[in-house]
């Protein structure tokens, strides 16, 4: 069944129109399906182009009307993954609703499967297989035919095998689903002693918080630990005078000493001045001192956001040091 009944672009060329028409806009179809109802892949990539089509995976393709739900993902896994594989890592995670699990920049490209195959199994060239991986009957769960690693195993995974920023904004990430509790990923940990990254693991899974909103927050507050300072509290609420409240990304309430991770998705030039706005009223009218990261700040070789956390954060100590004295 095409698309026919939908609202079609009016700027699509004919061409392209025709090739919407045939897809299904109830599924998605792998390339080859495509092909075999005229569409190929030249047409496929311009509908992909003009945001008509998505490609969740290499090698499948949707409308992109389709909702992108639990069953959505499950389905588009079951046409390029193996019976006998399971689903691991960042794929597992994308699976069960953690999107921060992406690696940086993975938002502009395709990402690829990442999936465990017993011996002899072959994959497909766009699939990439994850290596040896010892499972327990716990920590696989099946969906609708679909194998794949549980939330919490799928935590430790990634919690071991990530670069170390990446790990914590996915450990953060798969917490908030509600699947399992940070003391439950603590203690899972020890089954891991002597598997590649557990040293990583087993420190970052003490700094967890399922309330960060976005992996450069949660980046933003490992490196805030990493300066030295004090942990911060998640989504700090400031009462405003007109009865709502402002939240701070991470913070001290006592010292009112705060950061803030501003990335481009949701801090571009259209909300700088609203996010400007905020916080000169929280300086000026609640007293609170916020340092600003945005990506250069946070990642790459001339990242400074520790030191910048390192002088904000001394000099509210040495200011309300001083006005204890004066008091």
């Amino acid at each position: 069944m095409g698309v026919s009944g939908t609202t079609l672009p009016i700027d699509l060329p004919d061409e392209l129109i025709e090739a919407l028409l045939r897809l299904p806009v109830d599924a998605p179809i792998t390339s080859a399906e495509a092909r075999e109802l005229g569409v190929g892949y030249p047409q496929l990539r311009a509908l992909v182009n003009r945001g008509v089509v998505k490609r969740p995976v290499h090698g499948v393709y949707a409308v992109a009307t389709q909702p992108d739900t639990l069953d959505f993902r499950v389905r588009v896994l079951k046409l390029v993954v193996p019976e006998s594989c399971v689903v691991t890592d960042r794929t597992a995670g994308w699976l069960w609703g953690a999107n921060m699990i992406l690696a940086p920049n993975d938002h502009l490209v395709t990402p690829r499967v990442s999936v465990f195959c017993p011996p002899g199994c072959r994959l497909r060239r766009a699939l990439v297989a994850s290596g040896e991986r010892r499972l327990a009957p716990g920590d696989v769960q099946e969906l609708d035919g679909l194998r794949v690693t549980t939330p919490l195993r799928t935590a430790c995974d990634l919690g071991r095998l990530l670069p170390r920023n990446q790990a914590i904004a996915a450990l953060d990430s798969l917490a908030a689903l509600g699947d399992f509790t940070v003391d439950e990923l603590i203690r899972e940990t020890t089954r891991f002693r002597r598997y590649r990254g557990v040293i990583q693991l087993r420190v970052l899974v003490l700094l967890v918080d399922p309330r960060s909103e976005s992996p450069g927050e949660s980046v933003l507050r490992l490196c805030w630990i990493d300066a030295g300072l004090p942990r911060p509290e998640c989504q700090v609420e400031v009462p405003t005078d007109w009865g709502t409240y402002y939240r701070i990304d991470i913070g001290l309430p006592e010292l009112r000493f705060g950061g803030e991770y501003d990335g481009e998705e949701f801090h571009g030039e259209g909300e700088r001045d609203d996010d400007e706005s905020r916080r000169t009223w929280l300086r000026d009218e609640r007293d609170w001192s916020i340092v600003v990261a945005r990506r250069a700040n946070v990642y790459g070789p001339e990242q400074d956001i520790h030191r910048s956390l390192r002088v904000g954060y001394d000099e509210v100590v040495s200011a309300s040091r001083q006005s204890r004295r004066v008091v």
